[in-house]
């Protein structure tokens, strides 16, 4: 198991469930989990492209 990696429980505020049911993370929650997971997260404030592969400033 990889230490730097936090085991974080959602709270309120940190996710939404899409018309197609699943969980959507907001950037509180990427935020709060404090590092970029690079699967191209629809709210990542971190900048990562998945298709590029890159980051990108916000």
């Amino acid at each position: 198991m990889n230490r730097l990696k936090k085991n974080l429980k959602p709270i309120e505020g940190d996710y939404y469930l899409t018309p197609e049911g699943y969980r959507c993370f907001t950037e509180q929650y990427h935020l709060r989990r404090g590092y970029c997971c690079e699967s191209g997260c629809r709210h990542c404030p971190y900048g990562y492209d998945k298709k590029t592969n890159q980051y990108t400033k916000k």
